[in-house]
């Protein structure tokens, strides 16, 4: 299950918290299931998809959608399926211009990192009455465009972070791979031991990934960055604070570095040793590794376990993905979400799994003996505890903003509790932009 994109899926990576929920809360914790409908919903007529649907597509996922349009236009010969591909990082922004323009295509497919920031602008259709049913989903992926109850997208893909390790110096070390921080800490001393520089390569960007990959150290350690509501930010209470402690910790006692490895440095440090492990790493890693060692290194050299769980006994993992949005101005609105409902089906997930590698946000679709493999078992597990970045359009500064304050606690001297704090300020200053 690996995302082995030509851009490396940096367009995924670019912001590691890669999601957006409406909460940070456990899969199966978020909102009600009737959460399907709402205002600006159109119904859906019976009958084939007809007339043209302009699609705009994020980043590189697109590249292989034609294959898709193909299969949907046996069985909806009166339509006619045009694609715009977007690049990652400007997509926000010429979707918001499109929308004050309002010269808009007719259905897209977005991350679900910036689901909040698009849902903002007020330009897009609830997903309609019947059209797709949240139990039938990853709770976590559906739940990530859910705003007041309302959902306004309908999932494609998801995936989920789990430990990577690597396997053959974990053996030599004596070390096994670990189940909670305690253990953790033991790995990181045994591989620290046996000549592994950093053992540890955690999220040191110093920014807003820095401060999700914490903050889900937090939850491990039954605490959130966000008010169960989802009103008001709740950064230094004193379990977040113990979490920061432990996080830190990993790297004032040389367990982990302060100056990398960024998300594509991970391969080459731990293709040559300089690092043993990646807490929430991605399953495009596999590809990654084989690309740059040769066919059959992954599985020779890397194994894959749950994040180590925290005090509260959950692993947390990032679960984040991509998923079909509908513009209220649409020229054909009815098309458009019949092409979302059809990817959905858990063939076509299945199908566009074997082209593409992303994997099933329909969960019928995992029972597909193509989607077997030890890597996808620790997925699929990895799903039950997923989470996302707070679905709140201020996320993204305020995420910086704590970022900012994390590299003071390694590299400045600040303690936890007075990042925190100072964090908690700014982020009240900043609000939750509602």
């Amino acid at each position: 299950m690996n995302f082995p994109q030509p851009s490396r899926r940096k367009v995924m990576l670019s912001g590691a918290a890669l999601v957006a929920s409406a909460a940070l809360v456990l899969t199966g914790c978020g909102r009600g299931d009737n959460a399907s409908t709402g205002a600006k919903s159109v119904k859906i007529s019976d009958g084939p998809a007809k007339g043209v649907v302009e699609v705009w597509a994020q980043g590189g996922d697109g590249a292989k959608l034609p294959e898709m349009f193909d299969r949907f236009k046996k069985e909806n010969p009166d339509v006619e399926m045009r694609i715009t591909e977007v690049p990652g990082d400007q997509f926000a922004a010429k979707m918001t211009a499109a929308i004050t323009a309002g010269k808009v295509p007719d259905l897209i497919y977005s991350w679900s990192n910036i689901y909040s920031e698009l849902i903002a602008t007020g330009g897009f259709d609830a997903v309609p009455d019947g059209l797709a049913d949240r139990k039938d989903y990853v709770e976590a992926v559906w739940d990530a465009s859910v705003v007041d109850n309302v959902a306004y997208a309908v999932p494609w893909y998801t995936w989920a972070g789990f430990m990577l390790y690597r396997s053959d110096l974990t053996t030599a070390a004596g070390a096994k791979a670990p189940t909670n921080w305690d253990e953790m800490r033991e790995f990181a001393k045994k591989l620290k031991s046996s000549g592994v520089k950093d053992p540890l390569a955690l999220r040191v960007d110093w920014d807003s990934n820095t401060a999700f990959q914490v903050s889900q150290f937090a939850q491990q350690n039954g605490g959130s960055f966000l008010s169960k509501d989802g009103k008001s930010w709740t950064i230094n209470t004193p379990e977040n604070v113990e979490a920061l402690k432990y996080w830190a910790g990993l790297i004032a006692d040389g367990y982990a570095s302060p100056d990398g490895p960024t998300v594509l440095d991970v391969v080459p440090w731990m293709s040559n040793g300089t690092t043993a492990a990646m807490w929430n790493g991605g399953p495009w890693y596999s590809g990654w590794f084989d690309d740059a060692n040769g066919a059959g290194w992954s599985d020779k050299h890397i194994g894959y376990a749950l994040n180590p769980a925290g005090p509260s006994g959950h692993s947390i993992a990032t679960v984040a993905g991509g998923g079909w949005m509908v513009p209220s101005n649409a020229g054909n609105k009815d098309a458009a979400w019949k092409f979302a409902k059809f990817m959905s089906a858990p063939e076509q997930q299945v199908y566009w799994y074997k082209i593409f590698k992303n994997l099933p946000a329909v969960k019928a679709a995992w029972e597909d003996p193509a989607l077997q493999s030890p890597m996808l078992e620790v997925i699929r597990e990895a799903l039950k505890d997923g989470v996302a970045p707070p679905s709140v359009p201020t996320w993204q500064q305020v995420g910086n903003a704590i970022g900012q304050q994390i590299e003071q606690v390694v590299r400045g001297g600040k303690s936890a509790q007075q990042a925190l704090d100072e964090a908690q300020k700014q982020a009240e200053q900043i609000g939750m932009g509602k």
